[in-house]
């Protein structure tokens, strides 16, 4: 190891993983969201702002648009998988007790799905105009 200690084990040195046991996927996965919304967030201001005002007749007619649709979805989607992986970070760092951990870690997940499921459901609702 050309004379330097190391406090990693040798596990961990062949497999390059932090502490974590999952090295720097979660950080660059934030990242790459955070960049998403970053590029989204103007078009869906613009979306929001040609909403105000109108009934549901004119939101359907607005939402319908194919591209409007796709950028609330890819919007929502990195919105989500944003938040899902920030509540996973805090919990995995805070949350000592190994069951209430997996049970958070578990809760943090199906919340992030269902409000995802529940959001995108809506917005193809509203662009079908059913």
């Amino acid at each position: 190891m050309s004379g330097r200690s190391s406090m990693r084990t040798p596990l961990g040195r062949v497999r390059n993983l932090g502490s974590s046991h999952s090295g720097t996927t979660d950080f660059w996965r934030q990242r790459l969201t955070a960049v998403a919304m970053t590029l989204l967030i103007v078009p869906v201001i613009v979306i929001v702002l040609m909403l105000i005002g109108r009934n549901q007749a004119g939101a359907a007619q607005i939402l319908g648009s194919l591209p409007i649709a796709i950028i609330l979805v890819l919007f929502i989607i990195a919105s989500v998988w944003h938040m899902k992986i920030g509540m996973q970070i805090i919990i995995e760092d805070y949350v000592h007790n190994e069951m209430l951990k997996l049970a958070s870690v578990m809760a943090n997940n199906f919340f992030c799905i269902a409000v995802a499921l529940a959001s995108i459901y809506a917005i193809v609702k509203l662009s079908s105009g059913v």
